[in-house]
């Protein structure tokens, strides 16, 4: 008895992508238009994940290019922009050859993906550190310094000394690591890119937390940046403990 168009949805559905082959293989013959459709989907499905695995070889290039030095750890800053909140910094070193799919800029991914990509790199990475520079030490060193100093933090957080560090876009001082700054590094370095996630990720689950106890101002849905309804809790009620006050000063007198 011939198999059901749904019972061979779901074996593609359920099927490795190494075996999708063998199946086309096994339907492409079903003249059944259900079962077209099906394999269709299933091919498109496989194509995508191709084009993943060749997207994410090529955010390799740097570590290939390195790999002489050994371990490579990625860095990358989340909250210069902000009003409020902190600067957090990550510092991850990947397991050589690593296969961890889908990761790009932070920025670019959505918030569920970018919590799904944490768990995993947090799972599989060989040492992560994160740095953090408060509102207030922005204040005194301005938020370039504080940068570095969550970066400088982030490294000496690491579990594992890395033998280079590849820097989103920056060179930072008072390391003595060797340093390569890549312009956009978060979008071309597997590495780099790896350090925006866990950066991100740690970030906004910080400014969540500060809602709660400052719930006045929508950080958990603004994460301390200037959304309109943040300025204007910003006017009506002026600034909280973890607002950067020289940031605001065009916002509050």
């Amino acid at each position: 008895m011939a198999e059901s168009i749904r019972e061979i949805k779901e074996k593609l559905q359920a099927a490795d992508y190494e075996r999708l082959p063998e199946l086309f293989h096994l339907y492409e013959q079903d003249e059944r238009s259900g079962v077209f459709q099906e394999v269709e989907k299933a091919r498109k499905r496989l194509a995508a994940y191709e084009k993943e695995l060749e997207r994410t070889e090529k955010l390799k290039v740097y570590e290939k290019e390195y790999a002489a030095y050994g371990c490579i750890c990625g860095i990358d800053e989340v909250g210069r922009g902000p009003l409020a909140g902190p600067v957090v910094a990550g510092a991850v070193i990947l397991p050589e050859n690593c296969d961890i799919l889908y990761i790009n800029d932070s920025k670019k991914l959505s918030e569920k993906k970018r919590e799904e990509l944490y768990e995993i790199i947090m799972e599989k990475a060989v040492a992560v550190g994160i740095g953090y520079s408060t509102p207030e030490r922005i204040d005194e060193i301005n938020i370039l310094q504080a940068t570095y100093e969550a970066m400088r933090e982030a490294v000496s957080k690491l579990s594992v000394q890395p033998g280079i560090l590849l820097n989103d876009a920056v060179t930072i001082p008072g390391i003595t690591i060797k340093q390569v700054p890549i312009i956009k590094g978060d979008a071309k370095s597997i590495s780099i890119g790896a350090a925006s996630i866990v950066a991100k990720v740690t970030r906004d689950r910080l400014m969540v937390q500060y809602d709660s106890v400052f719930p006045a101002y929508g950080f958990a849905s603004n994460k301390g940046y200037g959304a309109q309804a943040h300025l204007d809790a910003l006017r009506k009620y002026g600034p909280c403990p973890i607002h950067r006050r020289s940031f605001i000063t065009h916002f509050v007198s």
